[in-house]
C-alpha cells in the first residue's frame, strides 16, 4: 500500500508527539509506542496499491504549489471502525480541494482505501490505534482541551511494503 500524507510543522509536530507522550505516561494507548523511524505525526490524504504512472511527479509538482497549508486542530475523537483515537482537523476550503486534486492525481489506482475517498474522508492525526471509545473521556483530560493550530509543510509516501518513505515535497 501506497499513502499521500501531509507532515506537520515543527511546532505542531511537537504539539501531537507531547500529547502521545502524555497519553503513554498514564498507561492509555499512544502512538508514542510505536518506535519505527517512520512513525510521525502525519495527515493521511489517500491510500491505494500503487500509485499510476507519474502520479509522483505530478503530486510532488502539487504539493510544492500548495504548501504550506494552515492546520486547525479541532476536538479529540474515536474513528469508528479501526477505533482510533484521533484529534480531527478542521476542513478548510484549501484543504478540501488538496485533497480532490491528490485523487484527481491518483484517479484510476487500484486499491483505493474507500475511508480515504473525497466526500468520506474524515481529517485527522492519529493518536493512538485500537483505542476503546470508553477511555475517550480520559484521553480528553489527559490531551486536554487546547485546539493547537500550525502548518501542513511537507508531503510524504509511505509504502507498507518496505516500511518506507519517500518524500513528495518539502521533506
Amino acid at each position: 500500500m501506497r499513502t499521500v500524507e501531509l507532515l506537520c510543522s515543527a511546532e505542531l509536530d511537537a504539539t501531537v508527539r507531547a500529547a502521545w507522550d502524555r497519553l503513554a505516561e498514564t498507561g492509555l494507548p499512544s502512538l508514542a509506542r510505536n518506535t519505527h523511524a517512520t512513525n510521525r505525526p502525519h495527515l493521511t490524504l489517500a491510500a491505494v496499491d500503487e500509485f499510476p504512472p507519474g502520479a509522483q511527479e505530478r503530486l510532488a509538482d502539487l504539493f510544492d504549489a500548495a504548501l504550506p497549508l494552515r492546520a486547525r486542530v479541532d476536538r479529540v475523537a474515536v474513528l469508528d471502525g479501526s477505533a482510533p483515537l484521533v484529534w480531527l482537523i478542521r476542513s478548510t476550503p484549501e484543504l478540501l480541494a488538496l485533497h480532490g486534486a491528490v485523487w484527481d492525481v491518483l484517479a484510476g489506482a487500484p486499491g483505493a482505501q474507500p475511508w480515504h475517498l473525497p466526500g468520506r474522508w474524515v481529517p485527522h492525526l492519529s493518536l493512538a490505534l485500537r483505542f476503546r471509545a470508553a477511555d475517550r473521556r480520559r484521553a480528553r483530560a489527559v490531551i486536554g482541551g487546547d485546539r493547537p493550530s500550525g502548518e501542513f509543510v511537507a508531503a510524504r509516501s509511505y509504502d507498507s511494503d518496505p516500511r518506507s518513505v519517500t518524500p513528495l515535497s518539502g521533506c
